[in-house]
């Protein structure tokens, strides 16, 4: 990345899109130069667009902004990719050596060449997120140059139903004028720039809480071991507490300024600051919201179980994402699940700027993506010059750049006037002559660019 480009990219959420603008220094820590979200108003559920008329509206309302703040052109853009159907797959590849022989780079990269030709029946592959290396069946992190008879790679492959990168293409391409740099999955993204490598060493369950879904995340051994969707979210916890006679715009309030995750022992009512509007019973408030919570968390603790790793989760629990900041939400969820839990946002030494959006866990994957992200997404306008062109560039730098003096011509180059000619026929206005040429050619080339 040189200093006058930049990484762009637009994180598709249920509840609001956002788009962030980076760069990275070589040692992999972002400078985030803009940040911008915007409601999705409906457009997007479960993590997938829905509408894609409205979801590319607002791309291009977003794209704007992004440019106008810094006054760039975005020519490509990374995307996330999300959705209740997104899950991890183990595919295991398998190369045979001779008795004695030594595993190189290039018997690595065959195995990487295989699992980039596998196609997952009736779903799309997304990313290839972590192998694990087996020689003669024991694991081995760094197998180059180890000798072995039998190498086998043990990958985690990231798929999902296809119209997800379908409706992607439609909205950014299509509505958005877009050109897509890559897909990035966005549970990935999150963990990449909130999870250190010690938790995903020691084993944890990382949860990524959105409006619409609810991601989770099995580490251990510094490899990711499962990723599967849950779908609900804080979304469904909103409309719960619609249902107790609210419109969604203030129960979706209600839940950020009175909602907890643990019941509450007093039966308060809270008064409504508006009239015409019932008062708040925090007890049913509050009991709607665990409910929702309960149903979640159980499916969390069932797809920990699948995992195998229940046991081996050293890190315990770590939880980001923008419906994390639920009240209490650590505190209930370390009781049920009877693990330590952390609330993460993006790591700070991995932003060496803006705190603020730093400490955001509603932008762990956005800026997640900025990371992850390698392609120069800034539009380079390149104009082609003809012969026409370099006239008026002379033009646009004065007369230096025709007579090679100041501002002005020099005054031997302008002839005189006569003042008082003797034969009408015979008069040569060479002033005006040359007035009129320049006059002309300038005006021509000013047609050809119009």
């Amino acid at each position: 990345m040189t200093q006058s480009g930049f990484i762009a990219a637009i994180d598709l959420g249920t509840s609001k899109i956002t788009g962030v603008i980076g760069r990275k220094n070589e040692n992999n820590v972002i400078s985030v130069l803009a940040s911008e979200s915007i409601s999705s108003d409906s457009s997007i559920r479960r993590g997938t667009i829905y509408n894609i008329d409205k979801a590319g509206a607002i791309v291009r309302r977003l794209i704007s902004m992004l440019e106008n703040k810094l006054n760039v052109k975005i020519g490509k853009i990374y995307v996330s990719i999300g959705g209740q159907s997104i899950h991890t797959e183990v595919v295991r590849e398998m190369k045979q050596l001779s008795s004695s022989g030594i595993v190189t780079e290039g018997v690595v990269e065959q195995l990487r060449g295989s699992i980039e030709k596998y196609k997952p029946e009736m779903n799309r592959k997304y990313a290839v997120a972590d192998v694990e290396y087996f020689l003669d069946d024991k694991p081995e992190k760094n197998p180059v140059g180890v000798t072995c008879s039998t190498v086998e790679a043990e990958y985690q492959v990231v798929v999902g139903r296809p119209n997800l990168s379908t409706n992607i293409e439609k909205t950014i391409v299509e509505k958005g004028s877009l050109q897509i740099a890559d897909f990035i999955v966005g549970p990935l993204a999150a963990a990449a720039i909130a999870l250190t490598e010690e938790e995903k060493e020691l084993g944890c369950a990382f949860i990524d809480f959105g409006a619409g879904t609810t991601d989770l995340m099995i580490y251990k051994g510094g490899v990711l071991r499962r990723l599967v969707t849950i779908p609900f979210g804080g979304r469904n916890i909103t409309k719960d507490i619609a249902e107790l006679n609210f419109v969604e715009s203030d129960a979706e309030q209600y839940k950020i300024k009175f909602g907890k995750a643990k019941e509450s022992s007093d039966g308060s009512f809270f008064p409504s600051p508006f009239s015409s509007k019932p008062d708040i019973d925090f007890v049913e408030l509050n009991k709607v919201i665990v409910m929702r919570l309960d149903e979640i968390t159980a499916n969390v603790k069932e797809q920990i179980r699948l995992s195998g790793y229940q046991e081996q989760l050293g890190a315990g629990l770590v939880i980001t994402g923008g419906a994390s900041q639920l009240k209490n939400l650590d505190i209930y969820l370390n009781q049920k699940l009877n693990m330590p839990v952390r609330k993460a946002s993006a790591r700070k030494n991995q932003i060496n700027n803006s705190p603020d959006l730093a400490n955001d866990p509603a932008l762990t994957s956005a800026l997640g993506m900025l990371l992850l992200g390698n392609t120069d997404c800034e539009k380079i306008i390149v104009e082609e010059y003809s012969e026409e062109d370099t006239v008026e560039e002379k033009k646009g730098r004065g007369w230096a750049g025709i007579f090679g003096g100041g501002d002005k011509p020099p005054k031997e180059s302008v002839p005189k006037k006569p003042k008082t000619p003797k034969a009408p026929k015979k008069n040569i206005n060479i002033g005006g002559k040359m007035k009129d040429i320049f006059s002309t050619m300038f005006d021509e080339v000013d047609d050809d660019e119009q």
